[in-house]
């Protein structure tokens, strides 16, 4: 007899109509998968100099375990109970591989990857909420497509007379069945919720984390005592720190509005001096390639001529440049399209810049920030912290641009574009229309190891290969972290400028082959022996560059100074030289000696590498007492 297929409903009930008791068992199934795929979602990863595993809980508690010294705990933000469990294990072995470093100089680095976590938490926070989030939607759909499979399979076995029957018995029930199944998942949720933070608040809260970003925390086992002992030690080191960087971007502020008034007022006396002249038909006094002169435009955006200040202090970075260098030219034309961008190199994990790097871009409103190396310190998994503060550090609309050096390393690279910053690999790319090309260091810097080759490409390769490329895509600038490597596509006169970092001091804009050489000093204040971390300990630098689009030609470069009482000096705008026309082809080439005849760097010769080039620097210093010490990198 055949099955009869209606559903069996009461009288005085309606049957769900067909395409809502579907959609009803699609929700079901989704909600039931989206719960497996958030409670059972981990991620390993780091926090602090430590490897740690981070696990999804229903607890809305977020739990620190330190194994037998115990936990520290802290309500979540999250919202449906949800919690995080992260269990910390051994600092890996590449932060440990130090060579004869002493347990004192181990521990020091320990404290600095602590500190560095504890000032900018917030970059590792969103960093394991994206990883759990990604790894739960990857569960979910896994169990879901699960859900769907075995379903089908076991309406293949149970065969079409019982599913009909099976049909019949359910579908007056969907409603139910399918409200039933979220009210228990959301019940077993803040049960267990509920359970925890009853728990968590009848511990008593740490007073040593009142202020921070860890307000509120619970501390158990044998840490409590540690922390309440200690704590406070490390507490100040982190509140004077933030004071510190704190009073450098207030600084910042007044040395911007000194140099926007030094500027206007540089501007007004030029139009007196040049009306001056007409009027009493005198011809000009100072020449137009005089270096001491620089056109640029005032940082509230108006234009006009500003004295800068001969560089003629030994102290500064070099000599003050002769006739043969020149350092203006034309004026800037009426129809310009002037572009912005900040550079900054060797920061060294010193994430207590980030505010002072953001504050600056502000200012100058940088279309770009461009990084020319030497992000981490070792180029390893756990600094990632650093290099997600650093690429945050942008405003809104500000692009990052990484170029890594040898103390970065490809994981340092990947660090950066998962962070969204653009990371060059040896090709052209465009920023807020200009043309960069950019690639990483061909030698990798390990702490203990020395220094050895990146990759099957060694330097003299790699500067061959740029130079190619230069003249084949035609940028407007070259990005690369070691000056040297830039040597050969300055020569070559297929590239205007090249901006570089590595040797902690600052050289240029000089001229080198045909075009012109700029090297950064460390923005991180990187001084010998000394951490970088907390205020600064030497001095730091960063340099605004300002592009016109329209003619395709860079117009001036001002260096901005933090020396490590936590002054600021913005420099005058200094004009860069402009590229030299390439010569006649000659059989021998013109760029065999380390110095061209008017007595500048010429980096056509590929240097050695333990040589360092000692180049003519034309940009006068901000704060010349400040450069004396130089740092090796």
């Amino acid at each position: 007899m055949p099955v009869d297929a209606r559903p069996r409903v009461r009288p005085g009930r309606t049957l769900p109509p067909t395409w809502l008791r579907r959609t009803l068992v699609a929700v079901a199934i989704l909600a039931a998968s989206l719960v497996v795929g958030v409670v059972t979602a981990r991620a390993d990863l780091t926090l602090g100099p430590h490897e740690a595993s981070y696990e999804v809980t229903t607890d809305g508690i977020v739990t620190v375990d330190l194994g037998p010294l115990g936990t520290i705990e802290v309500d979540s933000p999250a919202p449906l109970g949800i919690g995080v469990r992260a269990t910390l294990k051994e600092i890996p072995a590449d932060l440990e591989a130090v060579g004869d470093r002493t347990t004192l100089e181990a521990l020091d680095g320990d404290l600095t990857a602590y500190l560095q976590f504890f000032t900018g938490p917030q970059a590792t926070v969103r960093h394991v909420a994206e990883a759990l989030a990604e790894d739960a939607a990857r569960r979910a759909l896994a169990c879901a497509g699960l859900s769907v499979a075995a379903t089908l399979a076991l309406g293949l076995l149970l065969g079409r007379p019982r599913r009909t029957e099976l049909l019949a018995r359910f579908a007056p029930h969907t409603v139910t069945l399918a409200g039933a199944v979220v009210l228990v998942l959301v019940a077993a949720t803040a049960s267990n919720g509920a359970a925890a933070r009853a728990r968590l608040e009848a511990l008593p809260e740490s007073t040593v984390f009142a202020g921070t970003s860890f307000e509120g925390a619970r501390i158990t086992g044998r840490l409590s005592g540690v922390i309440e002992e200690y704590g406070g030690q490390l507490l100040d080191m982190y509140e004077k720190n933030e004071a510190y960087y704190a009073a450098v971007v207030a600084d910042l502020d007044r040395a911007w509005l000194d140099r926007t008034a030094a500027d206007k007022q540089a501007a007004a006396l030029s139009l007196r001096e040049g009306a001056a002249r007409v009027d009493a038909h005198l011809p000009p006094t100072r020449p137009a390639d005089d270096p001491s002169t620089t056109a640029g435009q005032s940082p509230d955006g108006g234009t006009g001529t500003v004295t800068a200040p001969a560089a003629t202090d030994a102290s500064t970075d070099g000599p003050t440049p002769d006739a043969t260098t020149p350092t203006t030219d034309a004026p800037e034309p009426e129809d310009a399209d002037v572009v912005t961008f900040l550079q900054v190199s060797d920061l060294h994990c010193n994430i207590g810049m980030t505010p002072v790097i953001r504050r600056t871009a502000q200012l100058a409103g940088a279309s770009a920030i461009l990084d020319t190396g030497d992000t981490s310190i070792n180029g390893t998994a756990v600094e990632r912290v650093c290099v997600e503060a650093f690429v945050d550090a942008a405003p809104d609309g500000t692009e990052y641009v990484l170029t890594t050096g040898n103390h970065d390393s490809s994981q340092t690279a990947e660090q950066a574009r998962a962070a969204g910053a653009t990371v060059p690999g040896g090709d052209v790319v465009d920023v807020a229309g200009v043309r960069i090309l950019g690639d990483r260091d061909a030698r990798e810097t390990r702490l203990g190891a020395g220094t050895v080759q990146a990759g099957e490409e060694d330097p003299d390769d790699q500067a061959e290969r740029l130079a190619t490329t230069a003249c084949e895509d035609d940028p407007d600038l070259l990005m690369i972290h070691t000056p040297r490597i830039g040597g050969a596509a300055l020569a070559t006169g297929c590239v205007p400028l090249q901006i570089s970092g590595h040797l902690h001091r600052r050289i240029g804009p000089v001229r080198s082959g045909l075009g012109t050489l700029y090297v950064s000093g460390t923005t991180a204040g990187a001084a010998e022996g000394q951490l970088t971390i907390g205020p600064l300990g030497g001095v730091a630098q960063m340099t605004l560059w300002r592009f016109d689009r329209t003619s395709r030609t860079w117009l001036d470069a001002r260096v901005i100074v933090v020396t490590p009482d936590g002054t600021v000096e913005v420099g005058a705008a200094v004009r860069v030289p402009r590229p030299l026309p390439a010569p006649p082809a000659s059989p021998e080439p013109a760029t065999d000696a380390m110095t061209s005849p008017s007595g500048t760097l010429d980096l056509g010769r590929t240097l050695a590498p333990d040589e360092t080039p000692e180049p003519t620097s034309t940009m006068p210093d901000p704060a010349p007492s400040a450069t004396r010490a130089e740092e090796t990198p």
